[in-house]
């Protein structure tokens, strides 16, 4: 009884400081800024090393995170510089493995898993699912090649975004197909076998990685594949000591025009290496993703990108930049090929991966682009 009396006040919490975080959300961004800083005061006073799941301060980084996410409808929008960089540099090396973008990554690493598997029912589970855009589409392709039996098991914090994934999903013929899961993946049980699980772009949401990457590597099949695209640079998005270098060096020579920070409705004359994660969950433990995984899991497939250039093609500085202004093409090209360079060299690492992971049983190669395997994808202290 006391275990639900404190999860229904919990809840009641999380929703009177979601509805301050939004009104807050409504507020010019000359407000939003002190108020975004005080609540990070609060969030870190808690104390130093990692965040804890559970107290008051834990209740305030989810509102934070609800608050966040669900009026958004479009997760994952990115600014045109963004889509121009990927299509011309990301995507190339994609299409040498038989993939132009992440949800055909998905799909086609998530049919092998289905083929490899003994037959029956299909269970796909999908971390973070947010509004679920990603395991629509996924359940469209499945159904499109033939296959019915599955059920895409998609776990999020946000109820709202659950609401708007099952209009979509109604609307798209797929809703069958999917079922929510209203869950915290921080405590998360999970009740196996799985034929995959998918991770995209929100294991850097993540505080307590050991658990649910154990609980993952429990409930895979043999045959089961961990397929992940996310963010595995420095906590909080930030940039390493290495790379701020970098940062600085373009900064002080780019033009003025690109220092206009659209988010904080404000020009930084000066490179300001921000802290994500001081708000709610967004990269608080990104640079731990990668070593984890590789504690637990082989490597079926394996590609790490992206660094400096995250920068530039951001939320932040990218609605700066117009792909069809030659300069602004010319400067997004010299950056990649800076990131490039310094990971020929070994003096960055990634900050971005694609990757496939197998249970333990797996004894075959992983597949890597530019030399890179995993562990070199680590950055060492």
């Amino acid at each position: 009884m006391a275990s639900t009396t404190s999860s229904l006040v919990g809840r009641a919490v999380v929703a009177i400081l979601s509805a301050a975080r939004r009104a807050a959300l409504q507020l010019p961004g000359a407000l939003q800024i002190p108020l975004r800083n005080i609540w990070q005061l609060v969030l870190r006073a808690s104390s130093a090393g990692r965040p804890r799941t559970k107290g008051f301060r834990y209740l305030l980084r989810i509102a934070a995170e609800k608050a966040i996410f669900e009026n958004q409808i479009e997760v994952h929008d990115l600014p045109p510089i963004s889509h121009y960089w990927s299509n011309t540099h990301l995507r190339p090396i994609l299409e040498v493995h038989g993939f132009s973008n992440p949800d055909q990554f998905f799909l086609e690493n998530v049919k092998k898993s289905v083929l490899e598997s003994t037959p029956g029912n299909i269970r796909i589970l999908s971390i973070g699912s947010g509004n679920c855009d990603t395991e629509i589409r996924l359940a469209q392709s499945l159904r499109n090649d033939g296959l019915n039996n599955f059920i895409i098991e998609c776990v999020d914090i946000n109820e709202r975004m659950f609401e708007r994934a099952s209009v979509l999903a109604r609307s798209l013929g797929v809703y069958e197909n999917l079922e929510p899961m209203i869950a915290d993946f921080n405590s998360l049980k999970l009740l196996g076998p799985y034929d995959a699980v998918i991770a995209n772009q929100s294991l850097h949401h993540v505080v307590e990685l050991e658990h649910l990457f154990d609980q993952i590597d429990e409930s895979l099949k043999e045959s089961g594949r961990f397929i992940i695209s996310d963010m595995i640079g420095r906590n909080g998005h930030q940039r390493w000591p290495e790379a701020l270098v970098i940062v600085n060096e373009i900064w002080d020579s780019m033009p003025q025009r690109y220092k206009y920070n659209k988010q904080f409705k404000r020009v930084d004359d000066k490179f300001v290496n921000w802290d994500s994660s001081g708000v709610g969950f967004e990269g608080i433990r990104s640079q731990d993703i990668l070593p984890e995984l590789i504690k637990r899991f082989p490597f079926e497939f394996f590609i790490g990108y992206g660094n400096v250039i995250d920068v530039f093609i951001d939320r932040s500085f990218g609605p700066n930049l117009d792909p069809d202004n030659p300069e602004d093409r010319t400067f997004i090209d010299n950056v990649h090929k800076i990131d490039v360079s310094m990971f020929e060299k070994k003096e960055l690492t990634p900050t971005h991966m694609l990757a496939v992971l197998r249970r333990n049983s797996y004894k075959g190669n992983c597949t890597i682009w530019n030399g890179m395997l995993p562990a070199d994808c680590v950055r060492r202290s």
